[in-house]
């Protein structure tokens, strides 16, 4: 068997401003845009990966995740689950997240050094999602 990724999901208390934050902060493309399962739903290209982002279906009644926590060396939402996903920044990381703040975005840990040579950051993103942003080792 042989497996390949096809998305991430995300469900969101208003699936088109959080598709467009994804669209005008981090520079994704949104694909397609319909109704499914009485509730919209976004397809955003980002990085190689596809976010499907989707409102709120009937009869469900979705619950916030918690706030990132800082703890000893690391930081977690410090609860079961997908924590947050990832992506490689390939350039000075430092100067792409004053970017990303100049377009409003916040950060939910702001880079550091989390190992000898690699920093890393936490991007918050629409409802409750953390972006992880690791800087590319140069080699």
């Amino acid at each position: 068997m042989s497996l390949s990724f096809d998305h991430i999901h995300l469900i969101s208390e208003d699936a088109e401003t959080a598709a467009n934050w994804y669209r005008d902060v981090l520079g994704g493309e949104i694909q397609s845009s319909y109704e499914l399962r009485d509730s919209p739903q976004i397809n955003v290209a980002l990085g190689g990966m596809t976010l499907i982002i989707r409102g709120r279906r009937p009869g469900e009644e979705p619950v916030s995740t918690r706030e990132m926590e800082d703890f000893e060396g690391y930081s977690s939402h410090n609860e079961w689950g997908t924590d947050h996903f990832g992506y490689t920044y390939h350039g000075d990381l430092a100067a792409y997240c004053e970017e990303l703040k100049e377009k409003g975005a916040t950060m939910a840990v702001e880079p550091w050094e989390f190992s000898p040579g690699s920093l890393l950051c936490y991007v918050s993103a629409p409802d409750g999602v953390s972006i992880e942003l690791v800087e590319a080792r140069s080699t």
